[in-house]
């Protein structure tokens, strides 16, 4: 058994056995609360250059195959559990966790206490750990984690380089991509939506010029406040195009309106949150993945808070009060998790033939 150490800034050390790439690895740790979806977590950009502890105990039992990835190459730090299954049993199953992490270059740790882990992530936040072999100073580990400065391009490092379309024969999407899971790609799909998928820095010029039903923001990993050039697009789009926001683009689409956003001490992830919408009172299970969240203070007269999760109260959701525009902070898209707010993928498509049929109404 090859022996790995899990180190935190705040001096805990973990020791527990090494599977995945045989490297060493330094990020932002997080816990995820799912009980299923293992795959479709390692590969979603929202966790770009952090280490995934979850908090199931066994992970890996059905393995990896070729439908549940969120991205192509995933961008996560490392991984971390109690157990890794070391046979894998699912008739899907192509191969197990431990290749699959070998393959795209991800250390992992097993023998891991993630519920002591997890409890001093709750109590004192997240914060950077080291995944790294038996055999350095430990002093020299911490003394390296503490000088460790980590990355705030997450969002230049996950976004697609180039436009590229998903075709479809319905109303064309563009999809701006700040670190997008292909759930949402699936869920425009489903809808026969034509759609293009847009780096980031796509200016609002640009996406006018392709002429759009709609305007998609994506989720993605980091901090809002990171991305400014984002907020001068939506202001560009608003108004001219339906918009609908999701997780990063809801944060975004809240700031690009005058909203705040600020770091939560150990965010949302997981598939179990249960979020309210204040109007109806109707009550959804939804997947989440966000260490930042959008503030109640100073919040913008012109937009109205549509859902909040019911433990602490957080905004979940908002839309504005005079524009076809409204972002969730959750993913209605699931992938993993409940399908409980696809829903609000036909609330988008019937935004946007109502904004089409009554601006072509009034030529």
């Amino acid at each position: 058994m090859t022996k790995r150490l899990l180190v935190l800034e705040d001096g805990t050390i973990f020791e527990g056995k090494a599977f995945g790439a045989e490297i060493d690895v330094t990020g932002e740790i997080v816990f995820n609360t799912g009980m299923t979806g293992y795959q479709e977590s390692i590969t979603d950009q929202s966790y770009n250059g952090q280490i995934l502890t979850f908090t199931y105990p066994l992970v890996g039992n059905y393995g990896i195959n070729r439908d549940d990835y969120e991205s192509i190459s995933p961008t996560c730090k490392g991984v971390v559990v109690f157990e890794e299954a070391r046979r894998a049993s699912n008739w899907r199953n192509q191969m197990t966790l431990d290749e699959f992490l070998k393959s795209k270059k991800i250390p992992g740790i097993s023998g891991i206490d993630t519920r002591a882990l997890t409890k001093i992530i709750r109590k004192h936040g997240t914060m950077r750990a080291t995944l790294t072999h038996v055999g350095d100073s430990i002093d020299h580990i911490t003394d390296q984690l503490q000088a460790t400065v980590l990355p705030i391009d997450n969002i230049k490092q996950v976004s697609t380089k180039t436009a590229y379309p998903a075709p479809g024969v319905g109303l064309s999407v563009v999809l701006v991509d700040f670190g997008l899971k292909h759930s949402i790609l699936r869920e425009l799909s489903k809808r026969d939506c034509n759609v293009t998928v847009v780096p980031y820095t796509t200016t609002a010029e640009e996406i006018l010029h392709l002429n759009p039903d709609g305007v998609m923001l994506s989720n993605g990993p980091g901090n809002p406040e990171d991305v400014p050039e984002a907020l001068e697009m939506i202001r560009g789009v608003q108004g001219k195009i339906p918009i609908f926001g999701i997780c990063m683009g809801h944060q975004l689409f809240s700031m690009a309106n005058g909203a705040k956003t600020y770091k939560m001490k150990f965010g949302h992830r997981g598939f179990n949150h249960a979020v309210r919408e204040i109007a109806t009172g109707r009550v959804d299970f939804t997947s989440q993945n966000h260490g930042y969240a959008v503030s109640r203070e100073d919040f913008p007269e012109h937009l109205m808070i549509t859902h909040e999760e019911i433990n602490d109260k957080s905004v979940e959701g908002v839309r504005h009060r005079y524009q076809p525009a409204f972002s969730v902070q959750f993913h209605p898209d699931a992938a993993p998790g409940p399908h409980d707010a696809s829903y609000l993928f036909d609330e988008f498509i019937e935004m946007m033939e109502a904004f089409k049929g009554k601006k072509g109404g009034s030529k």
